[in-house]
């Protein structure tokens, strides 16, 4: 089985897609591929599928969605691409597992996007923070390239599912920022204009992103730019939220008003430099 989550919902047996056109069937599935190999019990699926107002025929209900997903399986199982049999020893049932109090998708990590995806951030994570910022962008960038767009644009998303995309996004926002650090660190500021730019506009408010922009217009010459950034960000923060921007990025507009040296490329991975750049941090 091979599982997509990092875009519109992919879900494949033997080449076939298994994937419900109707909505509520679509959603139990995909909250079974996201927490894989874990069990997902029946409240959680009944929240998910109807809220606060679960009707007293949502046991039934959700049974006849479980028999409808493994009918599927099924056919995939025994048709595969090309119409002999595939898999004779394995069943729906091995695949979508009944479990006590609730049901698990039986997915290898290296079948699911997701998995993929949190393997090499992680690893890119680590490289980065050893010093290795060569290794972390390649890493890094493997990660994101894996997204499709939306995690599960396609999908109507309940409470616990909205839950999941909120965490998804928010591992590839750091992802993407921990790459853009990694290639500041590698010397490609004047490269990265555009895309942080791009990126501060979708994002006005995040700090992280404003503390690259600023860094990588600093480190292309453009000292006033970067004061600019700064004075944008702080002027919609104030706007929006009434609050100052943090005292972290406050010393970064100092070390830019001042033009100190740590701001260069010449500070090593945990240093000053680094430190003023790693506003998440």
């Amino acid at each position: 089985m091979d599982v997509g989550i990092l875009g519109p919902l992919q879900v494949r047996l033997n080449g076939q897609s298994i994937v419900p056109s109707a909505g509520k069937p679509r959603q139990l599935l995909a909250l079974l591929a996201i927490r894989a190999e874990r069990v997902v019990t029946v409240p959680t699926l009944m929240e998910e599928i109807w809220g606060e107002a679960i009707p007293k025929s949502a046991a039934t209900t959700l049974q006849t969605y479980i028999l409808h997903l493994r009918r599927q399986m099924t056919t995939a199982l025994r048709a595969g691409h090309t119409g002999t049999a595939q898999a004779p020893g394995l069943n729906a049932k091995d695949v979508l597992t009944t479990c006590f109090g609730g049901y698990r998708l039986a997915v290898r990590p290296e079948n699911n996007d997701l998995r993929e995806f949190q393997s090499f951030a992680a690893r890119g994570s680590a490289a980065l923070e050893t010093g290795d910022a060569q290794a972390a962008s390649l890493l890094l960038e493997r990660a994101l390239g894996l997204w499709r767009g939306t995690a599960l644009v396609d999908v109507p998303v309940g409470r616990v599912l909205a839950v999941e995309v909120l965490g998804m996004e928010e591992q590839r926002t750091r992802a993407l920022e921990q790459r853009i650090e990694a290639d500041l660190l590698l010397g490609r500021h004047a490269s990265l204009l555009a895309e942080l730019r791009m990126l501060v506009a979708r994002h006005p408010m995040n700090e992280n992103l404003a503390a690259q922009l600023m860094t990588a217009l600093y480190r292309s010459g453009g000292a006033w730019r970067a004061l600019e950034a700064y004075q944008e960000l702080r002027g919609t923060l104030i706007e929006e939220l009434g609050v100052e921007p943090s005292p972290r990025l406050q010393r970064l507009h100092r070390a830019i008003l001042a033009g100190e040296p740590e701001l260069e490329l010449t500070a090593e991975p945990g240093q000053a430099g680094r430190q003023l750049l790693r506003i998440g941090g």
